[in-house]
């Protein structure tokens, strides 16, 4: 297990004397190796049976210090390949952001790719939610957002017709939400509904899951500031590097 760019290994200790427990001493010390660059996505980590040897430790005490990372979404046991670095669980705040936002505030570097760019016929599911006659034209935005080349989320949106121009090369290049902002929409506020599922083969071939995969389900519908619906938008996202977040409070 070796520093980010150079073939020197990481200075891992344990300090037998100290009242935490070793595998957690370890698994902090992995940790903050990864938010400090010294660890960088996609790099393997070792033979554990050598980093126990190295460390003094039991190959239990390290398999349970690397879980606890996996366990966190901060690392993956890929079969064949073994254990593996990515990139920290992006936290989302529930309020009226978009992913491409949240992913360049967490410090991720969200990249798109458009499936479709259409219009088609509204859905019965569709035009409730946006307020058009079943089977009109609305405009189809189909997109796969990854972050430091990584599958996150699959995003589904219906906009009204003639809402903006959406070109794919600009879909592409930022969100969607900005290119609104761009064209005069103000966003004012969304109802939105969270939940989860198991991901289709064709979510997990896109997602680089495995079929029946956890994934977070998110449906929301915005509105404008004169109350107009701007969107209804249908998103999957990987369980194991996303979160929403909640704030709660007492209710007097």
């Amino acid at each position: 297990m070796t520093a980010h760019g150079t073939d020197r290994p990481l200075p891992l200790s344990v300090d037998r004397t100290s009242p935490v427990p070793l595998y957690f001493q370890l698994a902090q010390q992995l940790e903050t190796a990864l938010e400090q660059g010294r660890l960088a996505p996609g790099a393997l980590l070792g033979n554990e049976i050598d980093l126990a040897a190295r460390l003094g430790l039991s190959r239990p005490t390290v398999r349970q210090a690397i879980q606890s990372l996996v366990d966190k979404g901060l690392m993956v046991r890929r079969r064949g390949v073994g254990t593996q670095v990515v990139h920290s669980q992006v936290r989302r705040p529930l309020e009226l952001s978009s992913l491409y936002d949240d992913l360049e505030a967490a410090g991720q570097r969200p990249a798109t790719t458009v499936l479709r760019n259409t219009t088609e016929p509204a859905t019965a599911e569709v035009a409730a939610a946006l307020g058009v006659a079943e089977g009109s034209e609305v405009h189809l935005v189909e997109r796969l957002r990854s972050a430091h080349g990584e599958p996150m989320a699959l995003l589904r949106n219906h906009l009204p017709p003639g809402l903006l121009p959406l070109r794919t090369e600009e879909l592409e290049a930022t969100g969607l939400y900005r290119l609104m902002r761009a064209s005069g929409v103000t966003l004012h506020s969304a109802r939105q509904l969270v939940g989860a599922r198991a991901a289709t083969t064709g979510e997990a071939g896109a997602l680089d899951e495995e079929r029946g995969a956890p994934l977070l389900t998110m449906e929301r519908t915005t509105y404008d500031d004169t109350g107009r619906v701007v969107e209804f938008g249908s998103h999957v996202y990987r369980a194991a590097r996303y979160a929403f977040e909640f704030q709660l409070l007492v209710r007097p």
